[in-house]
């Protein structure tokens, strides 16, 4: 695939120079270079070439390293042109907020990703263009996934946590499995009223596949077709097409996720099976088939979604306490003080944990789970600090950047939770939420992640001390601190050592879910 890639990149001026011969040079020229424009664009790098312009200077991963080193140069707005595409990456989270949160009625669309739709992923409410059908997915997640609704989910939450528990317990070194399992387990039992397999649970492993696939395809460059949309009706025997194939492969497992369940659950219905669930009830109130498309669309996206990114928090986690032990020992004070030893931690104490929020906030922070969060797209044209950004620009927010801005964030690059206090020891009012999205786009499921990932971080703590593995000669293996470069990011494969803090930790695991003893 990645020598496909390369060798669109190599003939894409040729490509697009016949493309230009074809619709006409002047036409091409005044659209990619904005001429009604009364007014400069943001700053940004020269562009390489009339035609492709900052093409060739987009990596094809981790692009947030090179916006955040772009933005000591260019400041707050970086502009770029691919193609005829104007691209500007938002660098400072106040900027952010302006135009995504107070002129979101110009900001609160996306961009076209054809990739996307050849994925089968033209279902999701993320991508959807803002119209009257995401008006219709919106109200769905918010009725079910606003605060005082969330809490319903507690109970599901709190049993799959106690079984992740016991897996990590009986078998330490798969735990990255266990995190899995555990996300996935959550969202499905909330959703969908459906437990999953210990191991190798095929609900589970559908979504981490769309998702691991989705991710290699959203950033502008990895395929070509999200730059020239017309690619998509190149033939798939056509050399360097490769991504009609990949395509093909993920449509695959986006048809089962948005299907599969959805299904089982009429089915359950139809025999009076079902657990209470959000499906059943959506279901429950169905009016028409475009109500049930909406419905299956709003189910798939939270499963889609869930099953993934508390994964990457939950992980980065882990990561980070085998990294900086005297964090991992301030908080598991905390909550010896605050709850002691005889029971496990719960929704109740959260208000009496401020280091574990501070922890949770820090996490979120320091590697934040969509670096560029999902692109918006300006619905026509707008004015900015005296810059010009043309109807349809893509603006991407640069979140990592955000979270390195060291007028925020003393030393960014540490772990430090101390950072979310005042000068008073009161948690401050940064609870990055920011790392969710931005204006109408937010994240609707922020609220269940966030309780989900505190309440993994709290419990565990409370039952395991994490440390770096020894080697054959008793030395630590160091973990090196690799994170992947797609768009959702997840920290690379590390070992650590899981061991039960005390007897009594080991009991309370063991006694919270007799049944599986």
């Amino acid at each position: 695939m990645m020598d496909d890639i390369l060798h669109w990149r190599t003939l894409v001026e040729l490509g697009v120079v016949c493309f230009v011969c074809i619709v006409g040079v002047k036409w091409i020229w005044s659209k990619a270079l904005g001429n009604e424009a009364k007014l400069p664009y943001p700053p940004g790098p020269t562009a390489k070439s009339w035609v492709a312009g900052n093409l060739s200077d987009m990596p094809l991963e981790g692009q947030w390293f090179l916006f955040t080193e772009w933005a000591k140069v260019y400041g707050d707005l970086t502009y770029l042109r691919v193609l005829q595409n104007h691209i500007v990456v938002i660098n400072n989270l106040e900027v952010a907020t302006e135009l995504l949160e107070k002129r979101s009625n110009n900001y609160s669309s996306r961009p076209n990703f054809p990739m996307a739709d050849l994925m089968g992923w033209d279902f999701s409410s993320t991508f959807k263009l803002y119209g009257d059908t995401w008006r219709s997915h919106r109200r769905m997640f918010q009725q079910y996934f606003r605060p005082e609704v969330v809490r319903n989910y507690e109970g599901i939450q709190i049993q799959k946590n106690y079984d992740m528990l016991f897996q990590l317990l009986n078998d330490p070194e798969n735990f990255m499995s266990h995190i899995r399992h555990s996300s996935g387990a959550i969202i499905l039992s909330a959703l969908y009223g459906l437990d999953v397999a210990v191991k190798n649970d095929p609900y589970v492993s559908i979504a981490k596949k769309a998702m691991d696939n989705l991710t290699q395809a959203m950033f502008p460059g990895t395929f070509l077709v999200n730059t020239i949309p017309f690619l998509r009706f190149v033939p798939e025997w056509f050399p360097g097409t490769s991504f009609k194939r990949f395509a093909r492969e993920t449509k695959v497992y986006t048809d089962q996720m948005l299907n599969g369940p959805i299904e089982k659950v009429q089915q359950l219905m139809g025999m009076e099976g079902v657990r209470p669930c959000i499906a059943a009830d959506m279901l429950e109130n169905l009016r028409s088939e475009k109500e049930l498309e909406d419905i299956k669309c709003v189910c798939a996206t939270s499963y889609a979604g869930g099953a993934d990114t508390s994964v990457s928090s939950v992980s980065t986690f882990f990561y980070a306490m085998v990294n900086f032990y005297d964090v991992q020992k301030k908080a598991q004070d905390e909550i010896d003080r605050v709850i002691g030893s005889e029971r496990l931690p719960d929704f109740q104490d959260r208000s009496s944990l401020p280091y574990c929020e501070a922890l949770l906030r820090e996490t979120l922070r320091w590697r934040p789970i969509l670096p560029l969060g999902v692109a918006h797209t300006a619905s026509k044209e707008d004015i900015f600090q005296g810059y010009y950004i043309p109807k349809g620009t893509t603006l991407m927010p640069n979140i990592w950047g955000m979270t390195r801005d060291t007028s925020r964030y003393d030393d960014p690059e540490a772990f430090n939770p101390s950072r979310f206090f005042d000068k008073n020891g009161s948690l401050n009012n940064d609870n990055v939420d920011y790392v969710f999205g931005f204006g109408r786009r937010i994240c609707p499921g922020r609220h269940l992640a966030s309780a989900t990932v505190w309440l993994s971080i709290v419990t565990v703590l409370a039952t395991f001390d994490i440390r770096k593995k020894k080697d054959g000669l008793g030395k630590d293996i160091p973990v090196d601190g690799g994170y992947t470069k797609a768009i959702l990011i997840h920290p690379l494969p590390f070992e650590c050592s899981l061991s039960p803090r005390s007897k009594t930790a080991e009991a309370l695991i063991r006694d919270a879910v007799p049944q599986l003893d």
